[in-house]
């Protein structure tokens, strides 16, 4: 293979092709969606430049601040019945804090957006007038700050949902079922950058290109194995488990067919291991939701 021929092709799936691809697919749409995904994208790509140099701009260690997973939430945070008596604080680290006001401001920017839930804010954040649009995103801009310390995967997770009325909207828009939301998908910053996405119609892998600072179709169509050897789960509060949710954990770890046990592999990032089976409390909006949306797709 001629590499050097390989590296100057131009003809590359890039995200930006694909998602107007995708938009080709519905002939009313007016671009909106799309500039919203490229916000999106443009907010994962500054992300990724600060987590790589996170050590040498001094962006590790806390900020002093908690986030919204902290005891005692404001109400704005939490749907109605969704509250937890078993909320965990996490302290804001300071690539938290930078990751956080990046996508707030690329989505705020996009002027396609009309309400923001993040994890790192107490409060809903409701787009000026003058800069609405109909949509609203839910995400953790960065999931598993834990781990920055150590270089361990961390991640963005998003969900996309659509207001019907921009010009009234109110928290009871945002606390809509799962089952509305129009696309979903989480960066990861590793060992390299990677993107998946879904708009409704399938789930695709995208790597960040250093060189060329485009996110490069790399992972097409993903679906998930029929059978896995891997469970992840933090049995660190197996005491909260529901019955069903202990008995599968026990079936994984002690199987009764005579199959090998399942592997445990937990690393406290929902980016790195799409952990959806446990988590109750707010992260539903922008963690458990997201997730599950993009298991569904790839079922």
């Amino acid at each position: 293979m001629d590499h050097a021929a390989e590296a100057q092709r131009t003809d590359l799936m890039t995200i930006t092709r694909h998602v107007l691809n995708e938009q080709g697919r519905h002939p009313e749409s007016r671009g909106d969606f799309t500039i919203l995904l490229s916000h999106i994208v443009l907010g994962c790509k500054f992300v990724a430049s600060a987590v790589n140099k996170a050590g040498l701009a001094k962006l590790i260690g806390l900020a002093g601040e908690t986030n919204v997973q902290a005891s005692k939430h404001h109400h704005h945070t939490l749907s109605r019945d969704t509250r937890s008596s078993f909320l965990q604080g996490e302290e804001q680290k300071k690539l938290d804090v930078l990751s956080n006001e990046v996508f707030v401001k690329a989505l705020v920017s996009s002027g396609r957006t009309c309400v923001l839930v993040s994890e790192e804010n107490e409060e809903a954040i409701f787009v000026d007038p003058a800069l609405r649009g109909k949509y609203c995103v839910c995400f953790d801009p960065l999931d598993g700050s834990s781990n920055i310390d150590c270089g361990v995967s961390i991640g963005t997770i998003f969900g996309i949902y659509m207001i019907k009325h921009k010009d009234n909207v109110t928290l009871d828009d945002v606390l809509q079922p799962g089952t509305n939301m129009l696309a979903a998908g989480y960066c990861m910053y590793g060992s390299s950058c990677t993107l998946v996405l879904s708009t409704g119609n399938g789930v695709n892998g995208f790597t960040l290109d250093p060189s060329l600072g485009e996110f490069i179709l790399t992972h097409p169509n993903i679906k998930i194995p029929k059978k896995g050897k891997i469970y992840s789960v933090n049995e660190g509060n197996a005491k909260n488990w529901d019955a069903p949710t202990a008995k599968f954990v026990e079936k994984c770890k002690f199987p009764q067919d005579g199959s090998s046990p399942k592997s445990l592999r937990y690393i406290g990032s929902s980016a790195a291991y799409k952990k959806i089976g446990s988590m109750w409390d707010d992260s539903v909006l922008y963690e458990v939701f997201p997730m599950s949306f993009l298991m569904e797709q790839a079922g």
